[in-house]
């Protein structure tokens, strides 16, 4: 049973897996969306959303833990200037995920994971009343 277990071990090591994690979260942030198996986008999510939440934070304590896992320092500075201001407003939710079919050789399901385009103020309309 895998009670109280979380997370996905995705056939590999810890280290090897954490090294993995760092590597698709600098690639995501870097061009904004990858295609990668559905399992590793599952758990890119959630290891995504806290890099992006550390930029809003923008505390030197919260850059040098982003500095600690996100392996370039030039995408660091993109998470704390350009996509903290651009998610200012937003409470969660940056990445969105997209299932895209099936890899030729394995036929691993694959899936398109990109960050959210910034949020447009949506302008409100008064409804009309319609004379009867």
């Amino acid at each position: 049973m895998r009670h109280r277990k979380a997370g996905r071990k995705l056939g590999r090591t810890s280290s090897h897996r954490r090294a993995m994690m760092r590597n698709l979260v600098t690639s995501l942030l870097e061009h904004e969306k990858i295609i990668t198996t559905d399992a590793k986008a599952k758990e890119l999510r959630g290891v995504a959303d806290k890099m992006i939440t550390l930029g809003k934070r923008g505390t030197l304590h919260a850059r040098r833990q982003a500095l600690s896992f996100i392996r370039s320092s030039q995408v660091t500075k993109k998470v704390f200037e350009e996509l903290s201001s651009r998610y200012a407003e937003r409470a969660g939710g940056y990445t969105r995920m997209v299932k895209v079919g099936n890899r030729e050789g394995d036929d691993a399901l694959l899936s398109v994971i990109e960050l959210m385009p910034a949020e447009e103020k949506k302008k409100r309309t008064k409804k009309r009343k319609v004379a009867k």
